[in-house]
C-alpha cells in the first residue's frame, strides 16, 4: 500500500526504546537508512541498547530524543504512559507522535484489555498532548521478528489510525520502510481501541500455535 511521501530523511524517536518493541523498531528502521533516536528515562541505559543494535542508532535521555527527533514513536509501558507524556508536553508540541501502546492485563488466564477512561491509549496520549499530531500504529508487531537478523521481511500489515491525513500519510510510509510491512488507514483514533484490545487476542494465538503472528487485510 504505497504513499506517495518521502520519508527517507524524517529522523525517528523512540521513548521506551530499551525494550525489545522499541528496539526491534529502531533495528529496522535504521536498517532502512533513518535517523534513530532511542529514549530512556536512564540515559546510561538508552545509550548500551543503542550500541546494542549498532549502525547510526544514538541513544539519549527521553527528554532530548522528545526535542530532537522528527517523528517520535511512543513504545513506554502502559503504567508509566500518562506521566511520561505529561512531561513531554513542551517537546513533543507540533510533532507527530506515534502510541503504539497496548494496555494490557495477564492473569493465569491470559491477556485481556483494561479498560482506558480516555477509550485508548492513543486517545489518552492525544487528550496529554493536545498540541501533538498523535496517531496511533505499530500495534501488532512482533518485537522478535523484528530483532531476529535471519528474518528479511516482516510478513505484516500495520493499521494506522488518526484524525490528521497527512499525519496518518507520513506514518504509512514510516510502515512500508520495513521490508514486507504495510500501513493501512484503519479509521480515526476513536477506533483505537479495538486496535489495542485486539493485541490480547493475538497473544493468544501466538501462545496457542507457538507463532509470532500478525495481521493481513485482504482486498486493499
Amino acid at each position: 500500500m504505497s504513499v506517495d511521501v518521502d520519508v527517507r530523511g524524517i529522523s525517528i524517536g523512540i521513548l521506551g526504546g530499551t525494550g525489545d518493541q522499541g528496539k526491534g523498531l529502531a533495528r529496522r528502521f535504521a536498517l532502512a537508512g533513518n535517523p534513530v533516536l532511542i529514549g530512556s528515562r536512564s540515559e546510561e541505559r538508552a545509550r548500551e541498547a543503542a550500541a546494542g543494535i549498532g549502525g547510526s542508532v544514538r541513544g539519549a535521555g527521553n527528554q532530548t530524543v522528545a526535542a530532537e527527533a522528527d517523528v517520535v514513536i511512543v513504545a513506554i509501558p502502559w503504567e508509566g504512559h500518562r506521566a511520561t507524556l505529561e512531561s513531554l508536553r513542551a517537546e513533543l508540541t507540533g510533532k507527530i507522535v506515534i502510541d503504539c501502546v497496548n494496555p494490557l492485563g495477564f492473569d493465569k488466564q491470559g491477556a485481556y484489555a483494561l479498560p482506558v477512561e480516555e477509550g485508548s491509549a492513543a486517545q489518552q496520549a492525544a487528550a496529554v498532548l493536545p498540541d501533538s499530531r498523535v496517531v496511533a500504529a505499530f500495534h501488532h508487531v512482533s518485537a522478535v521478528l523484528l530483532l531476529d537478523p535471519e528474518v528479511a521481511e516482516v510478513d505484516l500489515d500495520v493499521l494506522v489510525l488518526g484524525d490528521d491525513r497527512e499525519a496518518t500519510d507520513t506514518v504509512q510510509a514510516l510502515a512500508g520502510r520495513i521490508p514486507g510491512v504495510r500501513g493501512v488507514y484503519g479509521g480515526r483514533l476513536r477506533n483505537a481501541h479495538q486496535v489495542e484490545a485486539l493485541t490480547a487476542n493475538l497473544i493468544s494465538v501466538n501462545r496457542r500455535y507457538k507463532a509470532h503472528a500478525g495481521f493481513r487485510v485482504t482486498d486493499v
